[in-house]
């Protein structure tokens, strides 16, 4: 059932024209998934128009976010609650204030460029059915992700975006570099998923709640748990790794193996994003553990410094672009641990539009040139004048140019770096080596090409201008950023202020956490912007020298975290390619062994520990003289079948075993366990006996003393499984589960079979799971069958 409740001001739930807004929140995320699963069917059948059908769906979610934008500004969000997991008392909860509206407004709108895009650069791909599914999957569960308000539905968001990311990554299947480079993102994040749920659950359990918009109320008590120091590092774990932190910085270039569409939707506006939003929402709960500023901004300015220092070494569009967000990122989660919420809700805000505006220009020159190098490029606007246009307009917010909204994101940025107390000495040179930085990066990738010549040597070029579609999105995000530099007002300042105030929470807004003096008169802050504009264009004129020199820092390179990565990854490999030579070599009997022997030490192991022994009273034992038969039976025929070296008398051994168990379920008044029992021997000898009809004789039989072996093994082994029996009936902890069965079989289920009840109605999934397994092994046996039949009429 839905059910809603107002908190107080800024952090309440509320429901606006008689509460239809809360339903569309679901509304809207299940839209999104419905659409991404019909992607595959709308290309097939309306290839032509197949993208801007599908990009109908995330253009109306950003329209309804425009159309209830005013009330959330107001302070006023909108939530939804619903029972999930009664029993754990887990709730799938969704809130939309301003920092989630601040996400889902880059989510959905550049969601929608991003699908009209992706249609014009692989609209004749023959899978672009699959890749418009795993994108607008990807843009559903970004969007559930910034939406919840649940811990456990956030990881369960994260997770998607980490799988359908991989999907987009190795697109290029047939590709080595892009399969990759997929599962280097996927391993990364996904270790970081696995570090961030353990901490989101020691975090709810220390605030006493799952609810991330009400974890703040436990802000003063959080420093004085023993556990705050594995919460915060398990938390900044995994948003490290998703927002491509140092030292998981790594994956992120490598991802350029992407098509343009997913680099630039994922890797500039949307999922690299995803850790910085996780370290703004939940710092007004966690800002008061010292470690937690202090690690934010210590792995944000070396971020900063190190992605700057990269970038400025690259020669090719998406790399550029890739290490120059890898800064970015940096910068982010720099502001969000100086407690400057403002400075960072506009940077996000500014990134978002140019970044995403130069990742598809970069496609567009990539894709109309073939050339990924722009040192090899010169002299474009010619053949491509509008591309060459809009490129510099992304380029000069960027640059952090005055009347661009990147300009505004840059002054804040300065700022809050002035004013970072201790810190200060550190952050103001990463900072601003990542201006100089980005401003180098800008020209490179939107005046190099377009306004210079080749390099010498490059080979010429035949360029055509982008389609309308190729272009309709830079040109869009470029003039936004242009707007809403000139025109603050008409809602970029709004929507800003609403994320910082979200960010700040209970601490109000625009403050800096490190309250000292500034360090500067405040005009330095403009100083320091424009020195970087010229310290940029200075690295720009003088880059063939500069690259020369950063080439000497080999030892760096050397250090690597890729090499890392890619050391313990083979390690692991050659580990796993061991240990299944050793345990997994094809022979039936080594894995039995290895299974009953583990089996045996670990509990023995176990025993010893708790000093806990198998064993019941000897009047409590009663067999009966049927049973001793039927026992005597059982043991005759299992010690005959090893000494037997006939192929069908052994065989009738082993089904002697199985026909006295059966009467020893009998004799103890279960029917229907005996007859299941009767059925599955007497098949079980007869497939035997068909099977071994058609195979060789009997050649090698196991010497004596490896039959001994074998023989104390299973001897030790029966006997463990005896005692253990005998000591769950002695101790046990909780009465029978047989005893519920028998009396619910026939009121509930209507059956007096209890063994068919349990199969088919209490745990009718667990027989239902089987039942496929069986199935597609039939299948699999079939399928190899065939192959089999095939090639020996071929030969």
């Amino acid at each position: 059932m839905l059910s809603l409740r107002r908190a107080d001001p800024g952090m309440g739930y509320h429901a606006a024209r008689g509460g239809s807004l809360v339903p569309m929140l679901l509304v809207l995320l299940a839209t999104l998934f419905v659409t991404a699963l019909a992607a595959p069917a709308v290309v097939r059948f309306a290839r032509p128009a197949a993208a801007p059908i599908l990009a109908i769906v995330p253009a109306l979610a950003t329209f309804w976010l425009i159309s209830v934008a005013p009330g959330v500004l107001r302070g006023e969000p909108i939530g939804l609650v619903r029972s999930w997991v009664s029993g754990l008392e887990i709730e799938f909860a969704l809130h939309l204030d301003g920092l989630a509206l601040l996400f889902a407004l880059l989510i959905c709108g550049i969601g929608t460029l991003i699908v009209l895009y992706a249609g014009a650069y692989l609209g004749t791909h023959p899978q672009f059915g699959r890749f418009m599914a795993a994108l607008l999957g990807f843009m559903a569960s970004m969007l559930g992700l910034v939406l919840a308000d649940d811990a456990i539905a956030l990881f369960i968001f994260w997770e998607l975006t980490s799988i359908t990311s991989y999907l987009l990554i190795g697109f290029d299947h047939e590709r080595a570099d892009a399969r990759k480079a997929a599962l280097q993102a996927l391993l990364v994040t996904g270790l970081g998923g696995l570090a961030l749920l353990a901490g989101l659950l020691l975090l709810a359990d220390a605030a006493g709640t799952l609810r991330l918009s009400d974890m703040a109320a436990a802000r003063p008590d959080l420093p004085l748990d023993p556990r705050a120091a594995a919460i915060v590092l398990l938390i900044l774990a995994g948003a490290f790794t998703k927002s491509a932190m140092a030292p998981f910085h790594f994956w992120l270039p490598g991802a350029m193996e992407a098509p343009a569409p997913v680099s630039a939707y994922l890797h500039s506006s949307t999922m690299v994003k995803a850790g910085v939003y996780l370290v703004a929402r939940l710092d007004p709960a966690l800002c008061d553990i010292a470690s937690w500023s202090r690690l934010l901004v210590a792995f944000g300015a070396a971020t900063a410094l190190i992605g700057a220092f990269t970038a400025s070494r690259q020669r090719y569009f998406k790399r550029l672009l890739a290490y120059s967000t890898v800064s970015s990122l940096g910068i982010m989660v720099l502001l969000v641990g100086l407690g400057a919420p403002q400075a960072a809700a506009v940077y996000i805000l500014a990134h978002a539009l140019f970044k995403g505006a130069l990742f598809m220009i970069a496609g567009v020159a990539e894709k109309r040139t073939g050339r990924k190098d722009v040192e090899a490029l010169g002299d474009l606007r010619r053949a491509m004048p509008w591309t060459a246009a809009i490129a510099p307009a992304a380029a000069l917010s960027m640059a952090g140019v005055p009347l661009f909204l990147g300009f505004a994101g840059k002054e804040l940025l300065l700022k809050a770096a002035l004013s970072a107390g201790w810190a200060a000495p550190f952050v103001v040179p990463c900072v601003f080596a990542a201006g100089a930085s980005g401003v180098l990066v800008a020209l490179l990738v939107a005046w190099r090409p377009f306004h210079a010549a080749p390099e010498a040597g490059a080979l010429p070029v035949a360029a055509r201008e982008g389609t309308p579609l190729l272009l309709a999105g830079p040109l869009l995000l470029a003039g936004l950023g242009m707007l809403a530099g000139l025109f603050p007002f008409l809602g970029a300042r709004a929507i800003t202020d609403a994320a910082a105030l979200a960010i700040a929470g209970p601490r109000g807004t625009g403050l800096v956490r490190i309250d000292v003096p500034a360090l500067a008169a405040p005009g330095a802050a403009l100083a320091l912007s424009l020195a970087s504009l010229v310290a940029g264009v200075l690295l720009y004129r003088a880059r063939a020298r500069w690259r020369a020199i950063a080439a000497l820092g080999g030892v760096i390179d050397a250090a690597s975290p890729q090499r890392g990565y890619t050391a313990a990854l083979d390690g692991i490999l050659r580990a796993a390619r061991f240990q299944t030579r050793l345990l997994q070599n094809g022979r039936l009997r080594i894995y039995l062994f290895v299974c009953l022997l583990s089996t045996i030490g670990l509990v023995l192991l176990a025993a010893a520990r708790t000093g806990t022994l198998p064993g019941v009273p000897a009047d409590d034992v009663a067999i009966s003289a049927p049973d001793l038969v039927f026992l005597i039976i059982a043991a005759v025929a299992a010690i005959v079948a090893t000494r037997l070296r006939g192929r069908l008398s052994t065989i009738a051994m082993l089904g002697g075993v199985g026909f006295a168990v059966a009467m020893l379920f009998l004799t103890f008044g279960a029917p229907d366990v005996a007859m299941t029992q009767f059925a599955v021997e007497t098949l079980t000898v007869i497939i035997f006996v068909l099977i071994f009809h058609h195979l060789p004789r009997f050649a090698v039989f196991s010497g004596p003393w490896v039959r001994l072996r074998d023989g104390l093994l299973a001897s030790a082994f029966g006997v463990l499984m005896g005692g253990l029996v005998l000591l769950v009936r002695r101790d046990a902890v909780f009465p029978p589960i047989s005893d519920a069965f028998a009396a619910r079989a026939a009121p509930e289920a209507h059956g007096r079979n209890v063994v068919n009840v349990i199969l088919v109605d209490f745990r009718a999934l667990d027989t239902l799971g089987e039942i496929l397994v069986l199935a597609i092994s039939g299948i699999g046996v079939y399928t190899l069958l065939r192959l089999f039949i095939r090639k020996e009429r071929e030969a």
